[in-house]
């Protein structure tokens, strides 16, 4: 594979996190009643996403802002989009146009409405929802039969283009990692829906300058990486930057001693963005593979564990891992066969993933030993 798409070749679709071979494998699975897949196809058909009467909460502005403050349609805009994908894969799958529709007739309802993003947060925001939008339209349009009308699709990709990749392009060196890989997710799957190369090329630069600069590899040095165009330039600055961790081991991540969650939204999100380029022939996962696998590795197992180590954010962790580490693992184990044996058991234990009602969605559906061929 290539380190980039050149400037003429045509972009593959559906190509936004799931393939169309890999779309053929979990019809397949799902009609033979094959387990995981079937109990996975299930739980997201019964999900509230599911349902035929699930009705669109538009808002012209989305205002996100930090922390526990109140916004306006930040919770409803993320939720319509796991509902529109969530229609689309099941109109994939099954081939029932009502599901078509109801995945149209939400993401019509946005694209008529939203003009922008606003707050402090309005970048994850858009990250998060952008990511969401782009899989469900991806399917909506290039699966055949959806019948989504011309000028519904242009003006869905003016809402992308207008609402969310201003937020997407900005540069926030010196927050955390996650922000900036949930920006780069939405950035590169918009990218795909809108057969854009600038914004394409520009998030294969983002995830080179943020990922070695998040998961910490022992042949890094004696410190991590610091984020290109950071202003952090003193030890002092970094500890604190990565949570006050002290000690860098094999897998440890910028966010590790702030919580979990954190760890598996920018371990979803740099899969996300590493699958979606393996779809356009772009192999960023060669690049990350032994991070993905050292923090893969290090965080399930902390995950299943009574006790931290020491030397691991002063031996207390908060162990809320979501439900982010299908992706990573099917490449790793079903293309690479390179095995992880405390992430297999921890995905295998968990299966189904659902969502987390964020931007990650039914993953052991698409991605559990699918590695799309």
């Amino acid at each position: 594979m290539a380190r980039a798409l050149p400037a003429d070749a045509e972009f593959t679709h559906p190509g936004v996190l799931v393939s169309q071979a890999q779309l053929d494998t979990v019809r397949k699975n799902t009609t033979a009643g094959r387990q995981p897949w079937l109990s996975a196809y299930l739980a997201m058909r019964d999900s509230r996403y599911g349902s035929y009467r699930h009705r669109a909460r538009p808002f012209a502005t989305v205002h996100c802002p930090a922390g526990k403050k109140a916004g306006r349609g930040c919770e409803e805009e993320r939720e319509d989009a796991i509902a529109a994908y969530t229609q689309a894969l099941l109109f994939s799958v099954t081939g029932k146009r009502p599901h078509a529709e109801k995945a149209r007739q939400i993401m019509d309802a946005w694209s008529g409405k939203l003009k922008e993003h606003t707050g402090e947060n309005a970048g994850l925001q858009a990250g998060w929802t952008a990511s969401t939008w782009a899989r469900a339209a991806e399917l909506v349009r290039h699966t055949p039969g959806a019948g989504w009308p011309d000028d519904r699709v242009r003006r869905f990709e003016d809402m992308l283009r207008t609402a969310h990749l201003p937020r997407l392009t900005k540069k926030v060196p010196d927050r955390n990692g996650h922000q900036d890989l949930i920006a780069t997710d939405g950035a590169i799957s918009a990218a795909v829906f809108l057969n854009d190369h600038k914004t394409f090329d520009h998030a294969l630069r983002r995830f080179r300058d943020r990922v070695p600069a998040y998961f910490y590899l022992e042949k890094d040095g004696k410190l991590p990486f610091t984020p290109a165009g950071s202003s952090i330039a003193t030890r002092e600055r970094l500890v604190s930057y990565w949570h006050q961790q002290k000690t860098y081991k094999d897998g440890v991540t910028q966010e590790t001693c702030r919580d979990f969650a954190h760890v598996g939204h920018s371990i979803a999100a740099t899969a996300h963005i590493a699958e979606t380029a393996w779809h356009q022939g772009v192999d960023l996962y060669a690049e990350v593979k032994d991070r993905l696998k050292a923090a893969l590795a290090l965080h399930a197992r902390q995950q299943r564990a009574d006790t931290a180590p020491a030397w691991l954010c002063g031996g207390e962790v908060e162990r809320n891992l979501g439900p982010d580490l299908e992706v990573a693992l099917n490449h790793l184990e079903n293309r690479l066969d390179v095995p992880v044996p405390a992430a297999h058991k921890l995905a295998a234990g968990t299966r189904p993933a659902g969502t987390d009602d964020l931007s990650v969605s039914w993953e052991t559906l698409t991605h559990a030993r699918n590695p799309g061929r």
